[in-house]
């Protein structure tokens, strides 16, 4: 299930290294205080502002400014709306105004989605050490693909035939990095590809792909 949720326009400029924590920050307070999500793996996902005017600093919200969390648990989902009605700030003077329900739609067993924020894909190579993977390494899939089993299977979801790839045929691929409290990411903005059971498709978009979804990344238009 999909929450759209709409807010109002900002008066200040967002930094863009601030929009992303503003935004989990925001997230984790609608859920509360008895909080079982933080720290786990997560099986939701959030987009980025759409919408926005974008300047040489940061991002400004606009009236028609909005975006999404998506998540396979629904009690999550109606827990998230609750908080949201008690509290509807996020930031800056950015409020919610109004939140859409979408439900999670019906999939072919292979499908194509571009992300609503960038996919950030890492593989540990020790304890001290990770290799962050960018669209055009062979191993990025693989990854991806490891991260989305492990989500199945805690889901008690099967994970049996399930890959992700990217797209890497698409002509506006790029990597950028990102910023999330002062540890730099290399992360994606290129399409993924899902192949599974069509129930393992609307289970990647409801929980993002690659990893951290919880705190911004790899959420799926």
């Amino acid at each position: 299930m999909r929450l759209i949720i709409y807010v109002n326009e900002s008066k200040e400029i967002i930094y863009f290294n601030q929009h992303q924590v503003f935004l989990t920050a925001a997230l984790h307070k609608w859920i509360g205080a008895d909080n079982e999500v933080h720290g786990k793996i997560s099986l939701h996902s959030f987009s980025w502002f759409q919408n926005v005017d974008i300047v040489s600093t940061g991002l400004k919200t606009r009236n028609d400014s909005y975006f999404f969390i998506t998540a396979y648990d629904i009690a999550l989902v109606k827990r998230i709306v609750a908080g949201i009605q008690k509290d509807p700030v996020i930031c800056f003077g950015i409020s919610v105004t109004g939140i859409a329900i979408m439900e999670t739609p019906e999939f072919r067993s292979r499908q194509e989605f571009y992300p609503a924020s960038p996919v950030f894909v890492k593989k540990f190579l020790d304890y001290r050490m990770e290799k962050h993977l960018l669209f055009d390494d062979p191993e990025a899939g693989e990854q991806m693909t490891t991260v989305l089993k492990r989500k199945l299977r805690l889901a008690g979801l099967s994970d049996e035939g399930v890959t992700v790839s990217f797209n890497t045929a698409y002509p506006k691929a790029r990597s950028k990095m990102i910023t999330y409290k002062t540890i730099n990411n290399k992360a994606n903005m290129c399409p993924v590809i899902v192949e599974g059971t069509p129930e393992q498709v609307a289970f990647a978009w409801e929980v993002g792909i690659g990893n951290c979804t919880g705190i911004g990344f790899g959420a799926l238009k």
